[in-house]
């Protein structure tokens, strides 16, 4: 099979890739982006109906200390606003007690969303490239050292550069890519025990025709130890003119079907809002438990951040023709979109001094 040749292979099509490649685009470098699944984006994942407010089912805030992601928007065009959470919040301490409404302090610092849901960054960012750089669909199964290049092969087709870069968390990578020669013992152990943010999340939403919990003695914040949702959200567009609510599931609900998760769900919610809560007009969910390209089993239990940013990540590998990106390894803000957009800038000033030498 006649491989397909480039400059750079950029494994995976979320926020750090294709950061990777816009940057890339200017400079003589010929790039080619794998992506496994039949979609770009990753862990971005907004649900766009015909009429209705949009749905973050991943990545969904950023803050104003997330510098590098806000200029990356601001040269996109692209506009963010903020996060409603309103004055008071409806709070559930114990399973004894009723719920509250309780009074929210000041919040010195908001989190915003992207204008047109969070996947309007990933379309931008492809709208940049060419749409032969991009092969979705092409599960890689191994990275291969050859003589000058490495040798990266799908299910069906083989691709050969100079430079690889991957993007999968890290665990995902050893777990479920080859690497020949193998990785240094050190980097491996570490790749067991690094977390994939969002890997264990189950995010839920519903959608409705007016925001009923803006009347008065309500709200559409809620924080609940009783679950099994503990954090929900005002979820309305940019415009304020198609509402929703949007929060977590408890991830120990992964195992139920849909229709089963639903039912909890909505009795959770009829505690606050009575039978306005029946009035949704669509339910959404993402399990990323049940993602494959986003989680795989760990051997032992591993904390949420951990190892996230480690220093090992911040090396090159296989003669520096290996590089291992993505949020979780970014030196600052890992796990965030934050931090996906650094990760893909320090990889991006490691390649370009690569060929500056060349």
């Amino acid at each position: 099979m006649e491989p397909i040749k480039s400059d750079v292979i950029i494994i995976g099509a979320g926020l750090t890739g294709l950061t990777l490649a816009y940057l890339l685009r200017e400079s003589p470098l010929q790039v080619c982006i794998i992506e496994g699944r039949e979609r770009l984006g990753g862990r971005i994942l907004t649900t766009y109906p015909d009429k209705g407010a949009p749905i973050e089912m991943g990545a969904t805030w950023l803050g104003s200390k997330h510098t590098k992601l806000n200029a990356l928007l601001q040269e996109l065009g692209l506009e963010i606003f903020e996060q409603v959470l309103g004055q008071k919040a409806i709070y559930e301490p114990i399973s004894t007690s009723p719920h509250q409404l309780v009074t929210l302090p000041p919040n010195s610092e908001p989190s915003f969303r992207i204008k047109g849901g969070t996947s309007s960054l990933i379309h931008q960012l492809a709208a940049s490239l060419p749409p032969d750089q991009i092969h979705l669909n092409q599960v890689v199964q191994s990275i291969q050292q050859l003589e000058g290049d490495l040798q990266v092969m799908s299910e069906d087709q083989v691709f050969q550069a100079p430079i690889v870069v991957s993007t999968l968390p890290p665990h995902l990578l050893l777990a479920n890519i080859k690497v020949e020669p193998g990785l240094p013992t050190d980097l491996m152990n570490l790749m067991k025990k690094t977390h994939t943010w969002m890997g264990e999340s189950i995010k839920v939403g519903l959608r409705f025709s007016s925001p009923f919990w803006r009347e008065g003695g309500s709200s559409g914040t809620i924080f609940s130890n009783v679950g099994p949702i503990p954090e929900m959200y005002e979820h309305a567009d940019f415009e304020d003119q198609a509402y929703a609510l949007k929060g977590f599931l408890n991830g120990a609900y992964y195992s139920m079907n849909k229709e089963d998760r639903l039912h909890l769900i909505l009795l959770q919610l009829r505690k606050y809002y009575g039978k306005e809560i029946e009035q949704y007009t669509a339910y959404e969910e993402a399990v990323w438990r049940e993602e494959t390209f986003t989680y795989a089993p760990y051997e032992g239990h591993v904390l949420p951040h951990q190892n996230n940013g480690h220093p090992l990540y911040q090396a090159s590998y296989l003669d520096g023709k290996l590089f291992i990106a993505g949020a979780e390894t970014a030196a600052q803000f890992p796990g965030y979109m934050e931090g996906a957009v650094r990760s893909a800038q320090h990889v991006f000033t490691k390649i370009k001094k690569q060929w500056a030498s060349a």
